[in-house]
């Protein structure tokens, strides 16, 4: 139905520059979307294909095998292992970083002087190249001229060999990515924290609470909603790690941190055995996106939060 210069469909009302808006919008979006389609789409789709096939990217014949790497990964114990790994790190550097992020944010939310340069300075690990991270900190763990051994040697503590021990490596990776990701952690949860009315607070110290009952019975279950969000996107990205692992300890020593993203490269890069390779991010996605199913239920499409 026309109503003067405008249609009106469903009891929605269009302008007539409505189909040229949306014409020009598209005609602007032609780039993004052939990068994203070229980039990322059509990669995704290929990769799904090459699951069934045996490739080493430089032949110009691929074997079709059917589902013999899907048989493969589902019964090595290397990649058994790698989601250990992967799943012990994840679980690690999220719920680290959540209870360090916490920390500092409930402290650089009180009035304190220099709390500005305070969150900046923690805030500076999230920006820091991941890189040149990794190799920093790789010195500080050197078990003979590093910093960590050096101050634990003033306190008459022998280091151990961080990176080259199994039982150390793992837990030295997690150190470095729950450094990375509690400054973000600390962005989130001081958002969130003054989001709170301060009329709760101050009601509660009216009645005598201390900060410690402030914290256990106000903020913490108040901020529920945004620690969820913490832990379903720290997991989600804590899964994908490769460049701190490739860069400090190489998947070793002996498979210790031989986590999913290092075990996808090493197949896909060193052995050029693209199809197992692809298998491997087939299940690495399937994991992701259980994590993310989970994410959007109990946030309610992000309504939650």
């Amino acid at each position: 139905m026309m109503s003067g210069n405008k249609c009106i469909r469903g009891g929605i009302v269009y302008h007539p520059l409505f189909k040229k808006e949306t014409g020009t919008a598209m005609i602007f979006l032609i780039p993004a979307i052939v990068i994203i389609g070229v980039f990322n789409i059509f990669p995704a789709f290929y990769s799904l294909i090459l699951t069934f096939f045996d490739w080493n990217g430089f032949s110009p014949t691929k074997t079709f095998v059917g589902l013999r790497n899907f048989q493969t990964l589902f019964t090595s114990h290397e990649v058994l292992n790698s989601i250990v790994v992967t799943l012990i790190y994840s679980v690690a550097v999220t719920f680290g970083s959540m209870i360090m992020s916490l920390l500092i944010a409930v402290n650089l939310d009180r009035d304190i002087k220099g709390k500005v340069i305070y969150r900046v300075l923690y805030f500076l690990p999230v920006v820091t190249p991941t890189v040149a991270s990794g190799i920093v900190w790789k010195y500080l763990f050197d078990p003979t001229n590093g910093v960590v051994n050096s101050l634990l040697a003033t306190f008459s503590i022998s280091g151990p060999s961080w990176l080259s021990d199994p039982k150390w490596a793992l837990l030295s990776v997690s150190i470095v990515g729950i450094w990375k990701r509690m400054g973000f952690g600390m962005i989130i949860y001081l958002a969130a924290l003054q989001g709170i009315p301060k009329s709760l607070y101050e009601a509660a110290r009216i009645d005598g609470a201390s900060e410690g009952i402030l914290l256990r019975y106000i903020k913490i279950p108040l901020l529920l909603p945004t620690s969820l969000f913490l832990a379903i996107t720290g997991l989600i990205e804590s899964f994908q790690v490769f460049d701190l692992v490739y860069v400090m300890t190489y998947g070793g020593p002996i498979n210790a941190t031989d986590v999913m993203g290092f075990l996808l490269y090493r197949y896909g890069f060193k052995y050029f055995n693209l199809g197992y390779a692809s298998s491997i991010a087939v299940a690495m996605f399937g994991i992701l996106f259980v994590l993310s199913m989970i994410q959007w239920r109990f946030t309610k499409g992000g309504e939650v939060y």
